[in-house]
């Protein structure tokens, strides 16, 4: 038998601060963190305050597809 679909999802967030100078950087790119969410609490897309090594600061990271 075909086990149904669960609630919980893998999600991707990255990091919304694309204004910061390449000198305030330690490195350059998109950082990016992965969790799961569960789909019927939840069905907007998620907003976390996470610490980002790029910015080197707490942002905000938003769920991308």
């Amino acid at each position: 038998m075909a086990k149904s679909k669960g609630a919980r999802i893998v999600i991707t967030l990255e990091c919304s601060n694309k204004s910061v100078d390449i000198s305030q950087k330690r490195k350059a790119g998109v950082f990016r963190y992965t969790t799961t969410k569960n789909r019927r609490n939840t069905p907007g897309r998620i907003e976390l305050k996470k610490f980002c090594p790029n910015c080197n600061s707490h942002c905000v990271f938003k769920e991308i597809k």
